[in-house]
């Protein structure tokens, strides 16, 4: 897929998503493919929307501030979310701006969103973000304090979480960290899974994955220092 352009790469991917579907004996229609466009502009995401794609994904909010409202007014069915760590003081532009968060983590958050959503009357899907491999430098709830933070969100804010999202470890195989979140969403009464990127979205759609986050597979690689202003 490397000498495709991005309407190419959309197109394999997508045959992809429906091969791994058919393997698990599931609709392809029960897999949203969500393109991650984090550091790329317009003229990048430009022909993936004309190629069809309508849900998309970023890390940042002040990123997706800056190019996405341009574009979701130029093309109807637009739908964003963000995939990235959240800050409580951003809640209020992401609640604004985005469909879907995966990324509620801890009660302050929570609280903030609670609010907004309050305040706005917008309501995004929510995911809770599960730290499968305990790692320090990931965010995230760890496996064993899940149901907890899951009943604070409930019971204490009323939030609707949706479902759970997890990104594994780059050093371990995947399936474990798959079916671990899997396992806490079905014991939650959870329907929604964000599991799977580009290297292991097959994978995680074996185990259940609704949302798949695909973005080099798609665009790419990123060039960071191009398209970030530092």
């Amino acid at each position: 897929m490397a000498n495709m352009n991005p309407a190419g790469r959309l197109a394999a991917v997508r045959a992809e998503v429906v091969r791994a579907c058919g393997d698990a004996g599931r609709d392809p229609a029960t897999v949203t493919l969500v393109a991650i466009a984090k550091t790329f502009g317009a003229e990048a995401i430009e022909p993936v929307i004309a190629a069809g794609q309508r849900v998309f994904g970023e890390n940042r909010v002040q990123e997706a501030k800056a190019k996405w409202p341009a574009m979701i007014a130029r093309h109807s069915g637009i739908e964003l979310h963000l995939v990235g760590t959240l800050q409580s003081n951003k809640a209020r532009e992401a609640v604004a701006l985005f469909d879907a968060i995966h990324s509620l983590d801890r009660a302050s958050l929570a609280e903030a969103l609670a609010k907004e959503i309050a305040r706005q009357g917008r309501r995004p899907l929510l995911f809770v973000e599960v730290n499968t491999g305990a790692e320090p430098q990931k965010a995230g709830v760890l496996p064993e304090n899940a149901d907890a933070f899951l009943a604070v969100c409930r019971d204490r804010y009323g939030l609707a979480v949706a479902g759970l999202m997890c990104i594994p470890p780059v050093d371990e195989p995947p399936a474990p960290h798959f079916a671990l979140t899997a396992k806490i969403a079905r014991r939650n009464g959870l329907k929604l899974l964000s599991m799977g990127m580009s290297a292991d979205f097959a994978t995680a759609i074996a185990f259940g994955a609704t949302h798949v986050r695909v973005g080099t597979a798609i665009f790419g690689a990123r060039d960071l220092l191009a398209n970030y202003e530092l």
